[in-house]
């Protein structure tokens, strides 16, 4: 019997291989470290190439990007090295990464990217959301590359603003003004909707001039062997780091910080092998978001993210502070997060799973361990498989969330401790296990609808136990 229960859980044993003592899981132990000796970290032969040495000048308002494209060029058809980017302020259009390059910069290098569109031509092959088109090109962007790398101290600009990119979200906290094009026009999201409910070729799906669709900051679409690490990168049009089937990545100290509309942090999606280390975000939506395609294309490629390992980040303002979905039709599993810390008023939710039965997929097997929250407006763990639904029992792919691990919790504040909401007449959430866990400053207690088999132990919200069965978790702070 599935039901709405506000406040009240009903919970069912089930049996499971994991030992709960409060530690983190063994299981999740052995996949971190099998993700660690999978992902093999790229190297470049000792040979560089400054990009002034190609015209690039520091402080010109004359572009660097026939510059920076040169570097890159000679640097890959040379076997391979580092492009270094010198201390210096530059001004570019789009970079395209080629294989066996590292885009070094230097500290106190800052390169700021265009905000013309019309510079982000020709379209390119990208997905949108989870869907396959050809769109502008994203300011760095790589297809079909192996053993690339952006590293160094130096500042990314993408310089979106509401002057600019963010004005086509089509919402007037972002610049927009009624009568001003944006992608809510027939000829841009809409229509890329309409295009994969109905299967149309990619080929097919054309944008870029009258679509208004923003590009990501950084892609890397169908390669291998990825490194980015210690650069800072703000301002972005919309995702900031978006990998995209693509595997064997390390994300390592870097700091996301943009606060405009779709500003996911990072991205990976259909990704396999991933490691994200010791990064900090403050961001306009989700920090960390993984993906594997909408609906129609992510069922087409049927390729899930897998073998992910998130530790040691810090998440400020955003979305979600660790979230999968919503474009995640592909599947997702294999997931460790570990010792993450997540506090801000403005940080909506701390751990979050959002799909619906638009989307379908199954997302299991998912690790948080050694969390702590300091304060989120929502909810500390949210899945809600109605994501976006106006009628809850719309699509006919209703999504499987199972084998999700909460090990080791601490928050301070929070409207709900857990909030999750499956799908109407169908077990869409089950096996979620939470063990050593302590909320505090809960002010709405637990939201639980149409939910499985779930178990606590060591469960504690405002002081108060979560004993099995529970009648009541929860009582004012």
């Amino acid at each position: 019997m599935y039901g709405t229960f506000v406040f009240l859980f009903i919970l069912h044993f089930y049996q499971v291989s994991l030992p709960l003592q409060g530690a983190t899981p063994p299981v999740a132990d052995s996949l971190k470290n099998a993700i660690r000796q999978s992902v093999k970290e790229p190297s470049f032969p000792a040979r560089s190439f400054k990009i002034t040495d190609f015209g690039a000048k520091s402080g010109s308002s004359e572009p660097a990007t026939q510059a920076i494209k040169r570097a890159i060029e000679l640097c890959s058809s040379a076997g391979g090295g580092t492009v270094v980017v010198p201390a210096g302020t530059y001004f570019s259009g789009p970079i395209y990464l080629r294989s066996n390059v590292n885009l070094h910069l230097e500290k106190n290098a800052i390169i700021r990217f265009s905000t013309r569109p019309e510079d982000y031509l020709p379209l390119v092959k990208t997905r949108w959301e989870g869907i396959d088109c050809y769109n502008y090109s994203p300011l760095i962007y790589a297809y079909n590359e192996h053993n690339i790398a952006i590293t160094g101290e130096g500042i990314l600009d993408g310089q979106a603003d509401t002057s600019n990119w963010w004005k086509w979200k089509g919402k007037p906290e972002y610049g927009w003004k009624k009568g001003m094009p944006s992608q809510l026009d027939p000829a841009g999201r809409p229509r890329l909707l309409k295009l994969n409910e109905q299967g149309t070729e990619p080929e097919l799906r054309s944008f870029g001039e009258g679509g208004y669709l923003r590009p990501p900051f950084i892609q890397f679409y169908q390669c291998t062997g990825i490194l980015l690490e210690g650069f800072t990168i703000r301002n972005s049009p919309f995702w900031l780091i978006h990998p995209l089937l693509s595997e064997n990545i390390i994300v390592r100290k870097i700091h996301a910080e943009s606060h405009g509309p779709n500003n996911d942090g990072i991205d990976p999606e259909s990704c396999r092998n991933v490691i994200i280390y010791d990064c900090y975000f403050d961001t306009g939506d989700d920090c960390i978001a993984i993906k594997s395609g909408r609906d129609h294309d992510g069922r087409k490629w049927n390729r899930m993210s897998e073998n992910i390992l998130i530790i040691a980040c810090r998440m400020k303002n955003g979305h979600g502070g660790v979230s999968i979905g919503s474009e995640v039709s592909g599947g997702c599993r294999n997931v460790v997060v570990d010792s993450c810390k997540m506090d801000s008023p403005e940080l909506e939710r701390a751990l979050r799973i959002k799909t619906n039965s638009l989307r379908g997929g199954i997302i299991e097997n998912i690790y948080f361990s050694n969390i702590f929250v300091g304060e989120v407006k929502e909810s500390v763990l949210d899945i809600d498989c109605q994501y976006e639904l106006k009628n809850s029992s719309a699509g006919n792919f209703p999504p499987l969330i199972r084998n999700i691990f909460l090990t080791n919790i601490t928050s301070r504040k929070s409207r709900y401790a857990l909030f999750l909401k499956g799908v109407p007449g169908y077990v869409s959430l089950d096996q979620i296990v939470i063990n050593n866990a302590l909320f505090d400053g809960v002010q709405k207690g637990n939201f639980l609808e149409n939910t499985g088999n779930i178990r606590l132990e060591k469960v504690y919200i405002n002081g108060l136990e979560c004993s099995l069965p529970a009648t009541s978790c929860h009582k004012t702070p």
